[in-house]
């Protein structure tokens, strides 16, 4: 399963006070589960831009803590910036990363928006994925009059914030109002070109933008534009949805370059973008050398990158997602004018934990000997997980041999496919040798519990019937991934590469051996649990699946016979 992330990035009317801004900062990196990733204080704007990335939870509390920290520390009524504002707290978008939807942030960001005007008094609007009318999807619209206007529209009807609207009064007029929303995550990404040419990096921009460029009563740059009724300027659109870019030249690089704002990345892909600005360039003699990526990007973009590119290669993409990226790196220049280093531009990578602090992380042998240690951990369930993510691995394997094997050319789809699956069943039986793991320790944990007074020994025991549960659903989660693998082992015995035939074969010798390895850790969990309705129902699952899983290799084991 991915690991649930989300970016928040907070926009605080205070950009010249140090010690205010570092109390807030203070404030947000206080939380458990926050990784601040940024602050950005403008001088001319009198604004700081904190960003800060984390699990849902963690990340709703402390961009509420920040909002809280800037209402006690910022008095609107004294405030002047370049940049448009309406509040201490300006603006405050959450934003998906990983295994989390922009629908599930907009809701946790009305959510926060509630919370922050009914616990601080301070009015919100809410915005972009989480405006409840079509017009609030605009910041503008939730901002319009800025700070000034707040005193007429507080309590008016149609202008209202969503939530604590009231009479503006000392304690508003102190804190100013906040909108909250939630949007995709914006990629800003510059196309590097063969030209030092601003007119011609310019030219490319309109050709792509989704604003265009205006239309123009004749053929010259420099014949008026085309306005209509209205007396607005009327544009030839872009090719490129949910786009902004402008041409400039970097003395720097001595490179001219397209440069591009991706705020919809669900409708323009960067490896969309990226092509877009190629065949735009090569239409007027320019050639995209490379591409650089400002900020950070999340993974699922490269992803779907180096995907793409294998597509387009009609080469399977069911391989690692390191091997992935690196293809996306290399296929849209990401390394042109410095190294691309995924630790420092990828988000879960700047929040991933510390190499080797999971069993997963260990080497082969460090793995082997760790198991045979006098620790009771990694037991049978860890070890049952591997043994299952090795046959899901030797399946992958097949399904990519297969995919690439000379003469089979018009099946690489096919193949590629079912590498995919392979890959996934690989990345949940790995997450499992971890987790069988910690559902020991936690059973461990709960026996550590106090047990000197009633109360106490009743919570002991209730904590220690609930480890016991999760102890055994683990194993019984590992039989059935273990158990998903065999269509594919199977299909590869039958129609993969006949030269790896045996590597199916010693797949389906690890499933099986893995579900019943598993198995046996859900039997002997399930024995000290004391809802036996509960116990009996999960034990007569597994014995099901063990049962399945010996037929289903018997039937994989006779088809690699065949071919042997």
């Amino acid at each position: 399963m991915k690991e649930r992330l989300i970016e928040c990035v907070p926009n605080f009317s205070e950009g010249r006070d140090k010690e205010k801004i570092n109390r807030i900062v203070e404030s947000i990196t206080a939380v458990e589960g926050v990784k601040l990733l940024d602050v950005d204080p403008g001088e001319a704007t009198n604004r700081t831009v904190v960003t800060f990335v984390g699990t849902p939870e963690a990340v709703v509390e402390a961009a509420f803590q920040g909002v809280k920290k800037a209402q006690e520390l910022i008095d609107m009524r004294h405030h002047h910036g370049a940049h448009p504002r309406i509040g201490a707290t300006d603006v405050l978008p959450l934003i998906p990363v990983s295994g989390i939807t922009l629908e599930e942030c907009a809701e946790l960001a009305r959510e926060l928006a509630k919370r922050i005007a009914t616990e601080l008094e301070v009015p919100t609007y809410c915005y972009e994925a989480a405006a409840f009318t079509p017009q609030r999807k605009n910041l503008a619209v939730c901002r319009k009059g800025e700070y000034e206007a707040l005193a007429e529209r507080a309590d008016k009807d149609g202008e209202a914030p969503d939530f604590g609207a009231r009479p503006f009064d000392e304690k508003m007029a102190r804190s100013g109002a906040t909108v909250v929303g939630a949007r995709d995550f914006l990629i800003a990404v510059n196309f590097n070109l063969n030209t030092t040419s601003t007119r011609r990096a310019n030219a490319i921009a309109f050709d792509v933008r989704e604003k265009g460029r205006p239309m123009r009563q004749g053929p010259s740059v420099t014949d008026k534009p085309v306005v209509d009724e209205n007396g607005k300027t009327v544009m030839i659109p872009g090719t490129l949805k949910g786009t902004k870019a402008i041409g400039w030249f970097i003395d720097e690089y001595g490179i001219a370059q397209v440069s591009m704002n991706i705020t919809d990345i669900a409708t323009t892909p960067l490896h969309v973008a990226f092509d877009e600005v190629c065949r735009a360039a090569a239409a007027r003699g320019v050639r995209v050398t490379g591409t650089e990526i400002v900020g950070l990007v999340p993974r699922r973009t490269l992803i779907e990158a180096g995907k793409y590119f294998l597509h387009k290669q009609q080469r399977s993409a069911g391989i690692a997602d390191d091997e992935i990226i690196r293809i996306a790196v290399k296929s849209m220049g990401l390394d042109e004018l410095k190294p691309f280093v995924t630790s420092e531009k990828v988000i879960e990578d700047m929040v991933a934990p510390a190499q080797g602090n999971k069993l997963v992380d260990m080497t082969c042998r460090g793995f082997a000997f760790e198991t045979a240690s006098e620790s009771p951990a990694p037991g049978g369930g860890s070890i049952s997980a591997y043994m299952g993510a090795l046959a899901a691995a030797l399946g992958t394997m097949v399904a990519n041999l297969s995919a690439h094997k000379p003469g089979w050319d018009d099946r690489w789809e096919e193949f590629s496919r079912q590498a995919e699956e392979g890959q996934a069943h690989l990345k949940e039986l790995l997450a499992l040798v971890d987790e069988d793991t910690a559902a020991f320790n936690r059973i461990m944990d709960a026996f550590k519990l106090p047990k000197g007074t009633d109360e106490e020994k009743a919570a002991r025991s209730a904590a220690i019937q609930d480890a016991t549960r999760y102890a055994t659903e683990v194993p019984l989660r590992t039989m059935k991934a273990s158990f998903a693998i065999f269509p594919l082992l199977k299909s590869m015995a039958e129609t993969g590469n006949p030269n790896s035939v045996s590597d199916a074969g010693v797949g389906a010798l690890a499933a099986r051996s893995a579900v019943l390895g598993a198995y046996l850790n859900v039997r002997i969990n399930a024995a000290g649990l004391k809802d036996r309705a509960v116990a009996d129902a999960m034990l007569a699952e597994a014995a099901r699946i063990a049962a399945e899983a010996e037929a289903a290799e018997k039937e994989t084991l006779a088809v690699v016979e065949t071919k042997l």
